[in-house]
């Protein structure tokens, strides 16, 4: 399959999903126990193109981590703007589907709704997952090559929305002071509101970036380079 036709089949698959992408809770937010955090490290060998994910299981009440897993592959989709999703999402169900627990919620390091098309991988995994996801970038990415956010205030908890041709694609979030700023977008399921709401009760002292994530994170580390050797 050439790139141009991978592009029209995905493009395809975006736009059939996009329609049934909900944007408010599903579930009682009080009942949430186990968050998973997930994300993807990528290495080069020859050449040929390999990532492992990792997810991380937490105690939403305790923090304490319940279970890790991980799992490593070829990559077999090439790189094309705003396709992310399918060169990812192939390792992230394997490596969804070995988990022994049931995560309530799955939160991405990467974004959802804050995508041309709403389809960044937290919401494109959220349909195969079937459960409420919410995507959580460290740097921002601009939609439309124009739009620009407003730095939130320097104080703990502020934010502003990102707003694009009058709708709310996701929120730039201040977790501490004198830090900056994380990118907050719904994945699916979920509204805007808990998902800011979740990342604040996820950080801790030790990053400005959600625990789930943070240790989903530095799990790739340690995985890539075990993979590598």
């Amino acid at each position: 399959m050439t790139t141009i036709e991978m592009q029209e089949r995905f493009l395809k698959e975006q736009n059939e999903l996009r329609d049934r992408i909900v944007t408010s809770d599903t579930f009682d937010v009080s009942s949430l126990r186990l968050v998973a955090g997930v994300d993807l490290a990528y290495w080069q060998q020859g050449s040929e193109e390999f990532a492992v994910c990792c997810i991380v299981v937490i105690d939403i009440a305790t923090h304490e981590v319940v279970e890790k897993k991980h799992f490593s592959g070829s990559i077999e989709v090439p790189y094309m703007p705003g396709f992310l999703a399918f060169r990812e999402l192939p390792l992230i169900l394997k490596t969804a589907g070995s988990l022994e627990t049931s995560p309530d919620i799955f939160i991405f390091d990467g974004n959802g709704y804050l995508h041309p098309r709403h389809m960044g991988i937290a919401t494109h995994a959220s349909f195969y997952l079937n459960k409420p996801t919410i995507g959580i970038a460290k740097t921002y990415f601009r939609v439309d090559k124009k739009t620009d956010y407003t730095e939130p205030e320097n104080e703990a908890g502020s934010c502003t929305d990102i707003v694009i041709d009058g709708e709310v694609y996701g929120r730039a979030l201040r977790t501490h002071k004198d830090v900056k700023p994380i990118f907050i977008s719904i994945g699916n399921y979920v509204s805007i509101d808990t998902a800011c709401a979740l990342a604040l009760k996820l950080t801790d002292k030790e990053s400005h970036i959600p625990i789930p994530t943070r240790l989903a994170d530095l799990e790739t580390h340690i995985e890539r380079e075990a993979a590598r050797k």
